[in-house]
């Protein structure tokens, strides 16, 4: 080897030894960056308690994408069904303890207190621009102008049933509510549980109440002006629908001791295919995927409007309708910054929207049409296409549009109703006093 390249080679190693000498400096510099980084732990209290399927997977997928992507992150996730959240909700009010994000429901009964007292942090509109999230998806989760919250979906009312139970006994899906009738006593005879209903939690109740009222009357509005002007008690149209829920539980319509069944067990009802009918919301869209159910209840589960009344002035299109769950961040958070950038990073609408519409795990509370693939469940495109039909939505259900208390009270009167513990007369009766001592 000449002297000449000799020179030439030591030159290249010398650079090379140079180049690779920075690198290991730049990388070892990241690396104690990365390892000295400081631990996050956010605290993150949820109603979804079952995590394998419906939003309870989506949540928990984008947690562990967050933390995957943010390995000093550390969330805690603590998941209650929707009356045991409630309360220990109340407990994390009274110590002034607030997780760091919560799940909230949008609705004057319990969300305004929480944004009057200060225990949610402000999210600029600007945070969420481009997120998909119209005005009227965002009212009821702000105050004074600022918004507090982020809805995570569109809810809706429905009846879901089981139509291979309907081919057995060769009932027709009922399009009027002379027909429900008719198919409930039709599956009481044969030992099937006409409607899987929660009646324990009593918001069911109260809801299943307005529906009635709204096909009775074709008025949106009309429960709600009652109540405003305490003018209940004579109303006709109440009066009415109350008569119908009775009459309903009458001809044996749900299941046996179904005052006292939970959201958990008439959902696994219906999912057992022991009741023909279930009547929720459209957040239980994912029950055509989950993978704890049967493949028999995947293939017959099926949904349609709520039945119309045979001289009522509600159409079938006339549907309760407004945006229930969200997400806030606490205000008094010790990590809310984080916090706020983990809300803001579920709730993009190509993982919240886009991740959950495509796995079929739920309504978002933004734009879905942009999501559609084509290749929906049976549930995805039947709730789309109720949703989109409508000529009438209700917004906040009546029960929620008032105080805490007024919510309370008048739930416990709707299953004091079902359980005929009081006459129908009675029930607006007291509707009315509690309006005129609750509603301003």
């Amino acid at each position: 080897m000449s002297k000449k390249t000799l020179k030439v080679v030591i030159s290249v190693l010398l650079v090379t030894s140079i180049i690779v000498s920075l690198v290991t400096g730049i990388q070892g510099t990241s690396a104690a960056s990365a390892s000295t980084k400081k631990t996050v732990e956010i605290k993150f209290f949820s109603n979804l308690p079952d995590r394998t399927s419906n939003q309870g997977k989506l949540e928990q997928m984008l947690i562990d994408s967050y933390m995957k992507a943010n390995p000093n992150v550390k969330i805690k996730v603590e998941a209650l069904q929707d009356e045991p959240y409630k309360q220990k909700f109340k407990v994390y009010v009274a110590t002034n303890q607030m997780p760091d994000i919560f799940m909230v429901w949008g609705q004057p009964s319990f969300f305004l207190p929480v944004m009057k007292a200060g225990y949610a942090a402000e999210i600029k509109l600007d945070q969420i621009k481009g997120y998909g999230f119209k005005t009227s998806s965002l009212k009821d989760f702000m105050y004074n102008g600022k918004l507090y919250a982020l809805p995570r979906n569109t809810d809706f009312m429905v009846l879901y049933y089981n139509k291979g139970l309907f081919n057995k006994y060769k009932v027709k899906v009922p399009t009027t509510f002379n027909e429900l009738l008719n198919a409930a006593k039709v599956f009481r005879k044969n030992g099937i549980a006409p409607i899987a209903i929660n009646g324990k939690d009593k918001w069911i109740l109260a809801i299943l109440y307005q529906e009635l009222v709204v096909k009775e009357g074709g008025d949106q509005k009309l429960i709600y002006d009652a109540i405003s002007k305490k003018s209940v008690a004579k109303n006709q149209v109440l009066l009415k629908a109350a008569k119908d829920l009775v009459n309903l539980v009458n001809v044996g319509g749900f299941q046996d001791a179904f005052v006292a069944a939970d959201y958990g067990a008439a959902n696994n009802l219906f999912a057992q295919e022991k009741a023909a009918m279930y009547y929720m919301g459209s957040w239980e869209v994912g029950m055509a995927t989950n993978p704890n159910f049967s493949e028999s209840f995947k293939k017959n589960v099926d949904v349609t409007y709520f039945p119309t009344i045979t001289g009522g002035k509600g159409k079938k299109t006339d549907i309760l309708a407004w945006h229930g769950g969200g997400y806030a961040v606490s205000a008094s958070s010790k990590v809310k910054n984080e916090a706020m950038k983990l809300l803001l990073y579920m709730m993009h609408p190509t993982r919240w929207a886009k991740i959950g519409w495509q796995q079929g795990l739920v309504v978002p509370g933004q734009a879905w049409d942009k999501f559609m693939t084509g290749k929906e469940t049976v549930l995805q495109k039947k709730l789309t296409q109720i949703f989109s039909s409508a000529t009438s939505v209700s917004g906040t259900v009546w029960q929620d549009a008032f105080t805490p208390n007024f919510k309370t009270e008048a739930e416990t009167l709707c299953q004091m109703l079902v359980a005929k513990a009081i006459t129908p007369e009675k029930f607006l009766a007291k509707i009315e006093e509690l309006a005129k001592l609750e509603v301003k």
